[in-house]
């Protein structure tokens, strides 16, 4: 499904000045490292784990960002389950950060050091982030969480929608709850973003949103704002230093200005 009432703008696909640099990550992959060329002489780092997405977005993200920001970015394989199974063993991501670190302190010249984490999921890529935070260790070391229309679990029984009579499969959502209630004590900084669409297979990230509000016993409220590169923002909800965005769309171009909006909600995040 395509439309064409929103201007759905797109950042030009080019890499910021700085110093790139890869190794081999989970599953085999390509990890990228990207260090902004301003970051040089920088102290402790402030390091962004991007899971799902074209490298450029992240790069440009935390080259607006400035000072001591670095990026690493992570693609896997098409579906959530692929990041999860990555993350299966906590040893993964152990490995994962002494990774980047390696290759931060290569651009660098000099021994990297991270005085933040902040892990971004966009669409399937929140399923690294999930497997992730269920290591007791690992949750306490992250700081904050970007989710950008990536919120999603299952139905049970399997694929049948909530109007027919199905329900959420919580068990993919608990560690959200748990970590939105970090944020809301300001222990950790949450930000969530979604659009209106509706895979129908799956459950949709405004279905979790929802659940997750309950949980927290939160109520959206009604805003009409622009977002960034045309979207058009809903609603809102926050307390302390969690907050989450809905915006509108349900078309394949509104999925994408999620992650499009990268540098604009890693920013407010950010500032949380």
């Amino acid at each position: 499904m395509v439309e064409h009432t929103r201007a759905h703008l797109r950042l030009q696909p080019q890499r910021p000045p700085g110093t790139e640099r890869s190794f081999v990550g989970p599953a085999g992959k390509s990890v990228i490292v990207f260090v902004p060329a301003g970051t040089r002489h920088a102290g402790a780092l402030r390091l962004v784990v991007h899971f799902l997405g074209a490298a450029f977005v992240p790069e440009q993200a935390v080259a607006r960002l400035g000072g001591d920001h670095i990026a690493a970015v992570v693609n896997i394989a098409p579906g959530t389950g692929a990041y999860d199974r990555a993350f299966a063993e906590p040893a993964a991501y152990d490995s994962l950060l002494a990774g980047i670190r390696r290759e931060a302190s290569a651009a660098l010249g000099r021994p990297a050091a991270f005085r933040t984490v902040t892990l971004v999921g966009f669409s399937a890529g929140h399923g690294a982030i999930r497997r992730i935070l269920r290591d007791s260790a690992h949750f306490a070391a992250v700081d904050a969480v970007l989710l950008l229309d990536g919120m999603h679990t299952g139905y049970i029984p399997d694929r049948q929608v909530l109007a027919e009579g199905g329900q959420l499969d919580t068990t993919n959502l608990v560690v959200w709850e748990r970590f939105a209630r970090a944020a809301m004590a300001g222990r950790k900084r949450f930000l969530v973003t979604h659009s209106e669409i509706f895979p129908g297979t799956f459950a949709s990230t405004t279905e979790t949103a929802d659940w997750l509000l309950a949980r927290l016993g939160l109520r959206r409220t009604p805003v009409l704002r622009w977002g960034p590169g045309g979207m058009q923002q809903l609603s809102e909800a926050r307390a302390g230093r969690f907050r989450l965005l809905g915006f509108a769309g349900n078309s394949a171009p509104d999925h994408i200005d999620q992650l499009q909006g990268e540098p604009e909600f890693l920013a407010l995040l950010e500032h949380m």
